[in-house]
């Protein structure tokens, strides 16, 4: 797999977006992979789906959320976006709202999924990083 700065150009980051909702948040994170080319309105709308059927696990830890969805032929190839929220945003999970940063994958098979979720996991392992991605200054 490419690493994560391949996967998310920088035309696929919005710094300090401020959005209604988490639905919004979603939208804001798909549009940006639609932009750079890696899915299509569809993907996004999957992603919303998904957490409106199994609720906000997509909050990963405390600040962070990973919005997903099953590869689909809406993802014309893998891909990563980043959304900083201003000001911090609830996706209703008990421990880790408010969601400061979502991070949009749209990933072609299950092996890119995978992959590209343990980077990020190793990514934000580092409090420093983590802190850092989190930050006015990124």
């Amino acid at each position: 797999m490419a690493a994560l700065s391949d996967l998310r150009p920088l035309a696929a980051a919005r710094l300090d977006a401020q959005v209604a909702d988490w639905q919004e948040a979603i939208r804001t994170a798909g549009a940006l992979l639609v932009e750079t080319g890696a899915t299509t309105d569809a993907s996004t709308a999957e992603m919303i789906r998904n957490v409106e059927e199994n609720g906000p696990y997509i909050v990963l830890a405390p600040g962070f959320a990973f919005a997903h969805a099953r590869p689909s032929p809406a993802v014309i190839r893998t891909g990563l976006s980043w959304v900083r929220l201003s000001p911090p945003l609830a996706f209703g999970h008990e421990t880790n709202d408010p969601v400061t940063l979502v991070v949009g994958l749209a990933a072609q098979d299950a092996d890119a999924h995978t992959a590209a979720l343990a980077a990020l996991a190793q990514l934000l392992a580092d409090p420093s990083t983590a802190q850092a991605a989190r930050s006015p200054r990124l």
